[in-house]
Order: structure tokens, then C-alpha cells, then sequence
């Protein structure tokens, strides 16, 4: 189709990933929509189709667009190759973009937090960062060695991708090293901590979130986002868009947790954590540690491995390669009977 702003503005929306757009008047140049809405100029070329983002639709001008694709067209043909002189914040955005048409929402959300909140480098180009630009940020988190892992894995991602887009002709982090994230901890609360954590939560979302997670056992950032229409009867179901394993998760919960099934949405977790820590008298603990809390008690209540696994939707183990392909049974009444028995134990804890 001959691509018009008209044209451009009439394109439909897929019902689920992305479409694309070919331009009649210039081979390899058309336009990408994304089932949100997003429409952006893309450029296809060479004999592995590689798709470049121009830039997005209503930001540059379709004649802007077209020319930069000749441009950089007529490039490839003489075999030049020189850098792009792009800015950080238009070749984050640019790369932003490619990373919501291929992943999950929850993907992205990470990419974008730990590349803007630790790498603010603003108009400054690509080509003028040095190494040591990208060594202070990371040196500010040298307390926090998780988020500082975290940080340079998804710029070294983003780097990785300005390189292969000839937006710089040497990679900055190539020398070094990625910074040790924090050691695998192994603490679990203790059934007086337990007592003392549950009553001092606070009747908020952030209270009512805690007290799901020593019910139920899942992630923090499933449980904070469970909504009314994935609760039916004693269950719950996960989309897979919301999993980390990206699969779809249904487990019973116990009576106990239909109370807090409600307003769980909430932001604040660290402040809200240390006046918990305050009010409980427990300390030295994150909330991660009360899904393995939650695994370890199954175990000591004699569950099996298979059904203790299945219920938090931990797919290594037993769960994982071809067990987890081939089997397909639900579990669900096995994993009714350990909530039944993880109830009743949780009930004499939590006694006054």
C-alpha cells in the first residue's frame, strides 16, 4: 500500500502482537502497530530481514521517515557502516519500543525502571559515554548488589543492541565486569515471627498483601495484582502474563485469605515494610522470605515436593523439562488437601 498520513492514521489494530505495513513507493519501508496502539516507521533490510525502528508515528514526519530510510538504505548498499549519532533518551525510547512489541508488559516495566532510574544521561550521544559514566551509577548501588547486578545486566542488554544498530562503533562495557548479585538467602520467619508479622499488619493493601503471602505463597508481584475476575469459587487463576515462568497458574486458596481478595493494588512496599518491621519487632526479613517460609512449612507438614512445587508455581525440579511437559494434571485436589492442613497449622500460630 502507498503509505499517506491518511493512510497511516486508517491502519488497523491486531488483535495480539504486531502488524506490519509495507510502503509501496520504497521497499523495506513501512510501518509496525502494535495491539496497544503504538505505530512506528520500521525499515527491513538485508538477506536475515533485519528490522530497524525509525522512529514513532505522529513524532517524525512520514517524508522525515522515508528519507532517513533512504538514507541509511543507500548506506547499506555502498557498504558503509559508520555510527548513527543518536542521543541516550532517543535511542532508549527506540529501544523501549522494541522491547514492549516482544515482551510482556512486566518485561518492559523492568527495562525501563532500572535504564531510567539509574542511567539518567539525558540529550548526551552515545558515541561521548565512556566507561566510567556507566561505572559511577553502578558504583552508587554498591550497597544494594542485587539492584546493582540487575542494573548492568539490562544496560549491557541495551548497549549490546545500540552496537548492532551502528549507533556506536565500540561497546563501552566490553571490559567490564558484571557486578556479583546478592547471595541466595536462606531465612525463613519462625511461627512467633509469623504471629507477631500477621498482627501487626496494618488493614490497608499492604497489610492485606502480607497476610496473602503467609497464606498463600506466592510472589509478591502476582499477589499485589490479583483482580476480582480471577477469583472463582476457593480459586484463583494467574494469567501467564503475570507469572514469572510466563505460564498460567491455578491454585485453591484458604478460607482464611477471602477477606484480604480485595483493593490490593498498592506502591510505598519499602516504607511500608519498615513500619511493619517496627510494629512487629521482626527484622531482617523481606517479603520473598515468606514464600519460603510458606514452601519449608509445606514440607514439614509432609507434603509432597511434587504438590508443594506445584502450588507456588516453581517449575524447577520436579517440574521442570520433560515432567513438566507431559503432565498436565491439575493437582488440584492435592493441593486442597495441603492448604487444609496448612490452615489448620496457621490457625493455632496465629492464636492470641
Amino acid at each position: 500500500m502507498r503509505l499517506t498520513d491518511i493512510s497511516i492514521r486508517a491502519l488497523k489494530l491486531p488483535e495480539k502482537g504486531v502488524s506490519y505495513y509495507t510502503d509501496d513507493l520504497l521497499t523495506g519501508f513501512g510501518v509496525r502497530v502494535s495491539e496497544g496502539g503504538t505505530k512506528s516507521y520500521v525499515l527491513t533490510h538485508g538477506p536475515r530481514r533485519t528490522k530497524e525502528t525509525l522512529g514513532r508515528v505522529g513524532i517524525i514526519a512520514l517524508t522525515d521517515a522515508r528519507q532517513e530510510a533512504k538514507r541509511r538504505l543507500a548506506e547499506y548498499t555502498l557498504g558503509k557502516t559508520r555510527p548513527l549519532s543518536r542521543s541516550w533518551n532517543s535511542a532508549l525510547e527506540e529501544f523501549l519500543e522494541e522491547v514492549s512489541a516482544k515482551n510482556r508488559a512486566s518485561t518492559l516495566k523492568s527495562y525501563r525502571r532500572h535504564l531510567k532510574t539509574h542511567f539518567k544521561f539525558g540529550i548526551t550521544k552515545l558515541e561521548a559515554l565512556t566507561p566510567h559514566d556507566f561505572q559511577r551509577p553502578l558504583d552508587k548501588l554498591k550497597n544494594r548488589p542485587a539492584e546493582r547486578h540487575h542494573a548492568f545486566v539490562y544496560v549491557r542488554i541495551f548497549i549490546r543492541w545500540a552496537y548492532r544498530k551502528h549507533y556506536l562503533d565500540k561497546n563501552p562495557l566490553d571490559r567490564m565486569q558484571t557486578p556479583h548479585g546478592s547471595k541466595s538467602r536462606e531465612r525463613t520467619l519462625t511461627d512467633n515471627e509469623l504471629h507477631r508479622v500477621w498482627h501487626a499488619c496494618p488493614d490497608d493493601p499492604f497489610g492485606r498483601i502480607v497476610k496473602l503471602l503467609i497464606l498463600c505463597g506466592q510472589r509478591t508481584g502476582e499477589t499485589s495484582h490479583i483482580l476480582p475476575a480471577m477469583i472463582s469459587g476457593d480459586l484463583i487463576t494467574l494469567p501467564g502474563s503475570l507469572t514469572k515462568n510466563g505460564r498460567e497458574h491455578t491454585f485453591p486458596f484458604p478460607k482464611m485469605a477471602k477477606p484480604f481478595l480485595r483493593h490490593l493494588s498498592y506502591n510505598g512496599f519499602s516504607k511500608a515494610k519498615a513500619r511493619l518491621d517496627k510494629l512487629s519487632g521482626v527484622t531482617d526479613w523481606t517479603l520473598h522470605d515468606l514464600r519460603r517460609t510458606f514452601r519449608t512449612k509445606l514440607a514439614s507438614l509432609g507434603i509432597s515436593r511434587e504438590v508443594a512445587e506445584r502450588y507456588i508455581n516453581h517449575i524447577s525440579g520436579v517440574q521442570a523439562g520433560v515432567t513438566g511437559t507431559y503432565d498436565r494434571y491439575n493437582y488440584l485436589p492435592e493441593m486442597r488437601e495441603a492448604v487444609a492442613k496448612w490452615e489448620k497449622y496457621l490457625e493455632s500460630v496465629l492464636e492470641d
